[in-house]
């Protein structure tokens, strides 16, 4: 690995291009199902899967590289390059002072959840299996910079499992998955022993197990329809970071971790605060009602050291907890291109953030914790 920088962003995301699926899909076979862009009478771009409008307030999250950051694009010929294009990306990282870029989808879902909803497996398959890799050709295969992570059809289990093996065999560092998949379609509850194999199979291939922030709806705050489009867009940021905090929980106390102890899990877009409140009051609670013991060998503090990894982008104040969090559990990033990204600018919020750190701990939070978990 080549660091001409000092800084790793493990929480970027890339930006599915109109052809992603109509290239790697067979029209004959699925015709207008598979994920396109279709333009309206009002001459905006809406993304279409298996005839239903995705869920996307544009047609791409590329606020960062935009003139105006609390407008989306309403046609693809108004996205930037930047957001779409590898070539294009690596410039951008360079305007950063960024060495690696860690990357989760946008169109698909942060964390696939577009296509876990889809009730055809096949087409859930095969949506996935394009992103995955297109991902691989033209990013990956681009510049080692781009570190890929794939997204994974959710159910069946064993089909899950076939394509993380696939996947990673191609060069995927990382597995994406909805941590509430549940929400989607019906399947088991997540804490099921359903998705031992999933567990196993990440903990098998030593690649970590990501869940970003957001793509739980039902477990998010959504706004009200009184506020104005630039004021949702920020309510929406703010509250999808603790909207993890039902996901930690759950990890701290289902027995997944305790089970598969060198399973590595991310929670991305996280963001750092309330974290150390989190695990704080989850050993507290769990010593209130008899934890450890009745199977639960380590606190939940002990299991989040261990196995957990939060991903930050802008945090100050916060940094304060890292004692308590762990300064090795700790990821930064830039959240590029989305609206709060710290880009252009990512150097200077670093250094604003990481000031009063030693070089050791800025050394493992800038890019040594990730270089270490995503094996670069």
């Amino acid at each position: 690995m080549e660091l001409n920088h000092g800084l790793i962003s493990a929480d970027d995301h890339v930006q599915e291009h109109p052809r992603v699926w109509t290239d790697r899909m067979s029209k004959s076979k699925w015709g207008d199902r598979l994920p396109h862009i279709e333009r309206a009478a009002d001459g905006r771009d809406c993304w279409v899967v298996d005839g239903q409008p995705m869920p996307l307030t544009g047609v791409a999250w590329s606020n960062a590289a935009n003139s105006d950051r609390a407008q989306e694009p309403t046609r693809w010929e108004d996205v930037s390059p930047m957001v779409y294009s590898a070539p294009e990306r690596l410039r951008a990282l360079d305007m950063d002072g960024i060495d690696y870029s860690i990357l989760y989808p946008n169109v698909s879902g942060v964390a696939g959840e577009v296509f876990g909803k889809l009730a055809d497996a096949g087409l859930e398959l095969a949506c996935v299996q394009a992103y995955n890799d297109w991902l691989i050709d033209e990013w990956a295969g681009v510049s080692s910079r781009f570190v890929p992570q794939c997204i994974v059809p959710i159910w069946p289990m064993e089909q899950t499992v076939a394509e993380i093996r696939r996947a990673v065999a191609k060069g995927h560092k990382g597995v994406i998955y909805p941590a509430s998949p549940m929400e989607l379609r019906k399947v088991p509850h997540i804490n099921d022993s359903a998705y031992d194999p999933l567990w196993a199979v990440c903990q098998d291939l030593d690649v970590p197990l990501c869940f970003h922030a957001g793509a739980s709806p039902k477990i998010q705050m959504r706004p009200t329809d009184g506020f104005a489009p630039p004021v949702a867009a920020a309510f929406s940021s703010v509250v999808r970071s603790v909207s993890s905090i039902a996901v930690l929980a759950n990890f701290l106390i289902s027995r997944v971790l305790q089970r598969f102890p060198t399973l590595k899990v991310v929670f991305a877009e996280s963001s750092l605060g309330w974290g150390a409140y989190e695990i704080e009051y989850a050993d507290y609670q769990s010593a209130a009602d008899g934890l450890p013991g009745e199977g639960y060998p380590l606190k939940p503090s002990e299991l989040f050291h261990r196995q957990c990894y939060f991903t930050c982008w802008y945090d100050r104040m916060s940094l304060r907890a890292r004692h308590y969090l762990g300064t090795a559990n700790i990821l930064w990033s830039s959240n590029f291109p989305m609206a709060n990204s710290t880009w252009p600018n990512t150097r200077q919020h670093t250094a604003l953030s990481l000031v009063d750190l030693p070089e050791a701990e800025k050394r493992q939070i800038q890019w040594e914790n990730a270089a270490k978990l995503y094996s670069l």
